[in-house]
């Protein structure tokens, strides 16, 4: 059910990435679960259809009250639109843009969000979370902009996993999300029309690119497609530091009247 992308003692990080495969209808995305001792962190915990599974795999690892933090990169129907059922299952807090702050609580019934969405700074903000000797650390990077206009990525300090969101997705039949990409070059066709299309400019990347080669990266564990491992971490940051896209690729041939 799931696939576990890192252990160390009681510090775990696992994938589901087949919780949206009904009728074959949504787009693949991937969950992820972040345990350390007897708590943890859901990252981008998708919608109703990956509820019921995600849900099940947490409680192998511990109690549903004890979930320490519901993390949101943003608001995409894909990333919580199932933000309703866990406000109910769990007492956890959701962390999400100050952007998307106010928008978040119309994914539930009146009252379900009350003193629990946690709005996180542009600057993003290092988390501590859990209590006592389960208490663990997690870093919201600013990823403005790719693609959403509050966006944030999450690493983990201990396994050094780049939890990127929508940057590094890749798509297209045949995909085998569980298989982890060690070299670029043959994965790029999966990720080139998605990049050019969701991300915002290549001014962006850039930026976002400066900011990660500060960090020490083993993984990008994007939210659509395969993991990224090995020399494709860093070819991936090369790759789209050099990247058109978005408004790099749009003219006034773009924005006509329809005849």
């Amino acid at each position: 059910m799931s696939i576990e992308l890192f252990r160390q003692g009681r510090h775990v990080c696992a994938m589901f990435s087949r919780l949206g495969d009904e009728g074959g209808d949504a787009v693949q995305s991937n969950q992820f679960l972040l345990v350390n001792g007897d708590t943890g962190a859901i990252l981008d915990p998708g919608g109703n259809i990956a509820y019921h599974q995600l849900y099940l795999g947490m409680s192998a690892f511990f109690p549903p009250h004890k979930l320490a933090a519901i993390l949101a990169s943003h608001a995409d129907p894909d990333i919580i639109a199932s933000l309703d059922r866990w406000m109910t299952a769990t007492e956890a807090p959701v962390y999400i843009s100050r952007l998307w702050e106010r928008f978040a609580p119309h994914f539930c019934k009146p009252g379900k969000t009350l003193g629990r969405v946690v709005g996180l700074p542009d600057a993003g903000q290092r988390l501590r979370l859990g209590t006592g000797d389960d208490r663990f650390e997690l870093w919201a990077l600013p990823a403005h902009f790719l693609h959403a206009e509050g966006n944030f990525q999450f690493y983990d300090p201990v396994s050094r996993i780049l939890f990127s969101g929508d940057l590094g997705a890749s798509l297209g039949g045949g995909l085998n999300p569980e298989q982890s990409v060690t070299s670029l070059a043959a994965h790029i066709p999966r990720m080139e029309g998605f990049h050019r299309r969701y991300m915002v400019s290549n001014k962006v990347l850039r930026l976002w690119a400066a900011m990660v080669r500060q960090l020490d990266i083993q993984m990008i564990a994007p939210q659509h497609g395969s993991p990224m491992v090995g020399a494709a971490v860093h070819e991936f940051i090369d790759w789209v530091e050099q990247l058109e896209c978005g408004v790099d690729l749009f003219g006034a041939e773009n924005y006509r009247v329809p005849g």
